[in-house]
């Protein structure tokens, strides 16, 4: 990433970084609430459970700054299989209703007090996300200190570090527990 001085390097630093953050997310449990087993009838009638990610546990950390670029084919690429998302299978479900509508009893878990978008040429994929949060913020009346946690999509590491250098974030506040290079990028 030549406009925003990402090197290959970086991106593999923080490949491997997301990959650890997700290990230990897992191993201490904080994902508990989070995943729901899935049972996988295979052929034959048996059975596998499926109840965590799988691809954190693929790292080989020395293969990663050996690998090839996957874009650019004459060498001059940062993003490879390491520093990028895999694609992986998941599913989510929210409920979203209006203030007046929650349930007796109910607590709700979070509150959207704003929304943006943004978009721009193919060629913008890494800061276009940027410029949604930039909106967003202003029209939330808050800055980049006042968000406790941020989660940052990452189909490539070069994405997550452009988002980190435009808005002068934290690292230790982006994906705390592990992002989509080290746990997959759900088709879809």
């Amino acid at each position: 990433m030549d406009d925003h001085g990402i090197s290959r390097t970086s991106q593999d630093e923080f490949a491997i970084q997301s990959y650890k953050k997700a290990s230990a997310a897992w191993k201490d449990g904080l994902f508990a609430e989070e995943v729901v087993p899935v049972t996988i009838k295979l052929r034959r009638g048996a059975e596998i459970v499926v109840s965590e990610d799988e691809e954190y546990k693929k790292l080989v950390e020395a293969k990663v700054s050996t690998l090839s670029p996957v874009f650019v084919k004459d060498g001059s690429g940062t993003i490879t299989a390491a520093n990028a998302s895999s694609l992986n299978d998941g599913a989510a479900a929210a409920v979203v209703v209006r203030g007046d509508q929650i349930p007796e009893g109910a607590t709700p878990l979070a509150e959207v007090v704003a929304f943006s978008e943004a978009g721009g040429e193919p060629v913008d994929f890494t800061v276009a996300p940027v410029w949604a949060v930039q909106k967003l913020l202003k029209l939330a009346n808050m800055s980049v200190n006042e968000i406790a946690l941020w989660e940052i999509n990452e189909a490539f590491s070069v994405t997550a570090l452009a988002f980190i250098k435009e808005l002068n974030l934290d690292p230790t506040k982006v994906n705390v527990k592990g992002g989509a290079v080290a746990l997959g990028h759900p088709l879809g």
